[in-house]
């Protein structure tokens, strides 16, 4: 239904051939005009937000993540006990995005600008994974974050002690 709406909204040229959504198309036309980017979160982030509450209640494990990129925009971060915040250097995450997605740094920095800025992000987490070094440094950090939720978990769901 969402992507009836967003075709109707942008034409047909926001399709590719087959049919799906050009995100390239839509990338350029949202992170340009912020009424147009306003008018799409306003159909999408209601059907997202649905979506993740139904997700995680069915999630079966010791804890959930949610791994969204705008938990603290939209306001996700309410549907969470804590906030894990995957950070890296503003020049770093332009790099590695430009690099990943072939788009312009100009385009990247337009969307890291529709976010929250990076310190507000941080003085809101809980934890913090740094994300600049190596995938060994990064897994290492995942580990020990790792055995931190199962105790906090396991200490959720443990009995409360009447006596205390």
């Amino acid at each position: 239904p969402a992507l009836v709406q967003i075709a109707h909204h942008f034409g047909k040229e926001c399709l590719q051939e087959d049919g799906c959504l050009d995100r390239a198309f839509l990338r350029e036309r949202i992170f340009n005009n912020a009424e147009e980017r306003r008018w799409l979160e306003s159909i999408l982030h209601p059907r997202i937000r649905e979506w993740i509450k139904l997700a995680l209640s069915h999630a079966t494990g010791s804890y959930a993540i949610l791994e969204t990129p705008l938990l603290l925009e939209t306001n996700q971060h309410q549907l969470t006990d804590r906030i894990l915040v995957v950070d890296i250097p503003e020049s770093l995450q332009v790099a590695r995005a430009s690099e990943r997605d072939n788009n312009n740094q100009e385009q990247i920095r337009a969307i890291i600008k529709a976010q929250i800025p990076r310190q507000e992000r941080l003085s809101k987490a809980d934890d913090i994974l740094d994300n600049s070094g190596t995938i060994d440094q990064l897994t290492a950090q995942v580990a020990k974050l790792h055995r931190k939720y199962l105790a906090l978990a396991k200490h959720k769901t443990e009995p409360k002690n009447p006596d205390q």
